[in-house]
């Protein structure tokens, strides 16, 4: 258990100054989370695509139809949550759809409430927004993520694909109503 309480997280949006701790931030969950299952040259070639200087976080990041909720402590992010505009390929979305792109939160953070925050605000900003239903995809394989969004209402609603290197592994869409 982190030896800090909750009460030591700050929620925020992400800092313009701040943008290169966070894509760092993102990097590290994803690698600890997933690099153990690719070949180290292909993760490394989509860290660099996802997370590098002028990758597709730093272009979501200048994307004003994209929300953002970061967690952090001491100014250090921690976690993060981001809202998008529909992009996965969801089977029959209604109009004005949102999808929760990504919530990471460092392995060290689990368990501390921080991915429940982010979760929350995701949610309630979708309502806010009247979009009619939210979605997002998880790795068929990643049970602990599978628990927490079903403890959120989702549900499994169609399947993609996510390929790095010369693997293809499945994805599922899941999906909630608002």
């Amino acid at each position: 258990m982190h030896p800090d309480t909750n009460e030591s997280i700050t929620y925020a949006a992400p800092e313009a100054d701040r943008h290169e701790a966070l894509r760092a931030m993102a990097r590290t969950s994803f690698s600890a989370t997933f690099g153990h299952l690719y070949d180290a040259d292909p993760f490394t070639a989509f860290l660099d695509r996802a997370y590098g200087p002028g990758g597709a976080m730093e272009q979501d990041l200048g994307d004003p139809a994209v929300r953002w909720l970061v967690a952090s402590h001491r100014s250090a992010p921690v976690g993060f949550a981001k809202l998008t505009p529909l992009r996965a390929p969801a089977p029959a979305p209604s109009p004005g759809a949102l999808e929760l792109q990504q919530i990471y939160v460092l392995a060290e953070w689990h368990g501390r409430g921080v991915a429940a925050r982010l979760m929350e605000w995701a949610l309630a900003t979708a309502t806010a927004d009247r979009a009619p239903e939210i979605y997002l995809t998880v790795f068929d394989h990643n049970e602990r993520a599978k628990r927490f969004y079903h403890r959120y209402g989702f549900t499994e609603a169609g399947h993609c694909t996510f390929t790095l290197g010369d693997r293809i592994d499945d994805d599922r869409i899941w999906r909630r109503g608002l």
